[in-house]
């Protein structure tokens, strides 16, 4: 069987110990000796392991930036509720995936600053994704389909957070289990469209 190409195998490396054993503890030379290289090699792809946790990021979870982007390039295209219930959907997922690799980091306040710091000079952070929804939520506010008083920041930021929350408020709820994404997103959607929506766009139930 053919051996991956070693980028690939560094990212699937890393994805999996930083699933494991968290951010904060998965070494660059971990990571390496699981990928079946040398450090060096590991930093002739990524010059750092802030770089590398971008990159896993952006390639093993799900596309939740270039989602955004490219609903933001172009208002005004499929409904509403539908675009906002797949960014929902596509958010969900990302936090749950997510979570666990960054959550080591809190307990490390020193590591987390400078991670924070690392990620403000690469232009990325967790931020972005709050941006990026406010991004397209002003586009379609241009187009006519967002209230012109709807505060796309604060919609932005009710809808995200709230599928940050599904990553771990609900492990402690009586059941044990998220509520199922698609159900999920779409309540989600219909919820926050009663608030932005202009009334031609109001989804019926």
């Amino acid at each position: 069987m053919e051996q991956k190409p070693a980028r690939v195998r560094i990212l699937d490396a890393a994805h999996e110990l930083m699933l494991t054993i968290g951010l904060a503890r998965a070494t660059t030379k971990e990571i390496a000796k699981a990928a079946g290289c040398s450090e060096a090699a590991l930093y002739k792809y990524f010059p750092s392991k802030e770089e590398l946790f971008v990159r896993v990021l952006a390639e093993r979870l799900p596309r939740l930036t270039p989602l955004l982007s490219s609903l933001a390039a172009e208002p005004g295209q499929g409904t509403l509720e539908d675009n906002l219930t797949e960014i929902a959907r596509q958010a969900a997922l990302f936090y749950e995936q997510s979570f666990p690799i960054g959550a080591s980091l809190y307990a490390e306040t020193q590591l987390k600053r400078r991670h924070d710091e690392a990620m403000r000079q690469m232009g990325s952070g967790p931020h972005m994704p709050i941006r990026g929804l406010d991004a397209y939520l002003r586009a379609e506010q241009k187009a006519g389909r967002v209230r012109p008083d709807a505060d796309t920041f604060a919609a932005a930021s009710l809808l995200l957070g709230a599928c940050a929350q599904r990553a771990f408020a609900y492990d402690a709820a009586d059941t044990g289990q998220r509520p199922p994404v698609d159900d999920f997103a779409r309540r989600i959607a219909r919820t926050l469209l009663g608030g932005i929506s202009v009334a031609a766009d109001h989804a019926t139930p």
